[in-house]
């Protein structure tokens, strides 16, 4: 008798704790249900544009017409195609061009809720990557969590002049981008369904997903869509150019195009019309990292950033930004000094003197340290650094900097001089596990409920600070005001000064 009592209140808790979840609502196209998950609601599949197939590849996004019925969210959806076999992360997801969906979490007891709202881009340099996953840590802190999928590759980023002409703003490329901002439209007008508020929206990405958070935060197209904006590792401020050399600037519709141009000729076609009838696949097998990116299309990505943010013109938002101290060791490896030599000369043309004396090599193991530190600050260090003095300078919002140099286990890839590889800081954020969160210290496990809660607060509040942790200042140029992450959290400068200004000095005479 007692058991059967037990049962019964066990039922009906779980039946309480189901009403007290938005588990069915109605958004713009009509009714959608969502699964119980960890105590919340949760919305794996949710379309918020039309599939990008047939006669829409390499067209900016539609948005999702209204569906009949009741609509079931309880699957995810497809990763876009992708170099990277579908069995292999991403939930073990298939590959599809209909992608375009993003995912709702949230624990509001009513739509009446008006919680916080925390936007994922997912990294995967414009190539891979995957919307799927949650994030309970957050959620248990009454944050809803979302996640966008948008394409990738050549899918998402090709331009080319037959498909300038097409294009009602006589453009290409961008659709990747142009994917994130109607996500970021449709979150907008319908997260309110789900409890959510659509003043209290932040955005956050790491890697690609950083450089799509920083590209947002000066899209007129994002005005008003979100109030704050977390970007780890990544920014979008080099100068425009004709090619990306190196990853040293970024390009024009027109400088893309010949890339483009040049991709159809090696696929053996001969307009975008054929191009439209190859198999996702044979366009992704053909592919080369770094191919296709975010171009200046005077539409979504309006002009230089720099110059942008220099004047003024940009979204203001409250934001946390930052790097880590070995974020280059992943995209970096030993070579012959000759070669690296005349790689960098071949980069920095009259700059590569320079180049080598502030990164110098006498082997090929230290020209893999020198390629690492090099692409660190070109590519993620000195974009934080100048974004965080044009924001300080011009803007009002607040703007927190951080340099994680944490090297743990827990992490995709160790350098073996330690510091803290690409990534290495999204476990101590997000809880992420690499393998190696069994052999964490207590110092880094002590870090990580530090962090998350700087990244919860600020979604919260756009401040990241509470009575109970070391105190992050706002950023002020060439102050101790950069939050160093090391064995605990200290406020100091921001490291290696003369190389940041040597790369101020580059990119400034790349503009002229």
């Amino acid at each position: 008798m007692k058991s059967g009592l037990l049962v019964a209140s066990a039922m009906l808790a779980v039946s309480l704790s189901a009403e007290a979840l938005v588990l069915r609502t109605t958004v713009e196209q009509g009714e959608i249900v969502g699964v119980e998950h960890e105590g919340a609601a949760l919305y794996k599949r949710i379309p918020y544009a039309e599939a990008p197939v047939g006669d829409l590849r390499w067209k900016a996004p539609v948005p999702k017409k209204s569906w009949e019925g009741v609509y079931n969210a309880d699957e995810w959806g497809a990763r876009p195609p992708q170099p990277i076999d579908p069995n292999q992360g991403g939930a073990g997801l298939p590959m599809s061009e209909d992608c375009l969906y993003l995912s709702v979490t949230t624990p509001a007891a009513s739509t009446a809720d008006r919680l916080p709202v925390f936007v994922m881009i997912h990294g995967g340099g414009f190539l891979t990557g995957s919307y799927s996953g949650t994030q309970e840590s957050f959620v248990r802190e009454g944050i809803i969590y979302v996640s966008i999928e948008y394409r990738l590759g050549a899918l998402g980023f090709m331009c080319h002049p037959e498909l300038s002409k097409e294009s009602e703003h006589g453009i290409s490329g961008n659709y990747g981008i142009l994917d994130q901002i109607t996500a970021l439209q449709w979150i907008h007008d319908n997260i309110a369904s789900f409890g959510g508020d659509p003043d209290k929206v932040t955005i956050a990405g790491e890697s690609a997903g950083g450089i799509s958070v920083s590209i947002l935060c000066a899209s007129p197209l994002c005005k008003g869509l979100f109030r704050g904006a977390i970007c780890e590792s990544g920014s979008s401020f080099w100068p425009v150019a004709e090619t990306r050399g190196g990853n040293t600037a970024i390009c024009t519709v027109a400088g893309a195009s010949v890339a483009g141009e040049d991709f159809v000729k090696r696929l053996g076609k001969k307009n975008i019309k054929q191009m439209r009838k190859l198999e996702a696949s044979t366009i992704v097998d053909s592919t080369r990292m770094e191919d296709f990116w975010p171009v200046v299309d005077g539409y979504a990505i309006i002009d230089d950033q720099y110059r942008l943010y220099e004047s003024g013109n940009y979204n203001d938002v409250n934001v946390i930004m930052g790097y880590n101290s070995d974020e280059g060791s992943l995209f970096s490896w030993p070579m012959p000094v000759e070669a690296y030599r005349a790689r960098v000369r071949s980069i920095y043309g009259d700059y590569a003197d320079r180049v080598m004396e502030l990164y110098p090599a006498s082997d090929p193991e230290s020209v893999r340290y020198a390629l690492g530190d090099i692409f660190r600050d070109g590519s993620f260090a000195w974009g934080t650094y100048a974004w965080a003095n044009l924001q300080s300078r011009t803007g009002k919002g607040k703007v927190y900097v951080y340099y994680f140099d944490q090297d743990s286990e827990n992490t995709v890839l160790r350098s073996p001089r330690g510091g803290a590889s690409h990534v290495g800081e999204m476990p101590f954020i997000y809880g992420y596990d690499f393998g190696g969160r069994s052999r964490m210290k207590p110092v880094e496990h002590h870090m990580e409920r530090i962090m998350s809660s700087y990244w919860i607060n600020f979604t919260k509040t756009g401040n990241p600070n509470a009575d109970i942790l070391p105190f992050w200042s706002e950023y002020k140029e060439g102050e101790s005001t950069v939050m160093v992450m090391r064995n605990g959290f200290f406020l100091d400068k921001i490291p290696d000064q003369v190389r940041m200004d040597f790369f101020e000095e580059f990119f400034r005479n790349k503009r002229r």
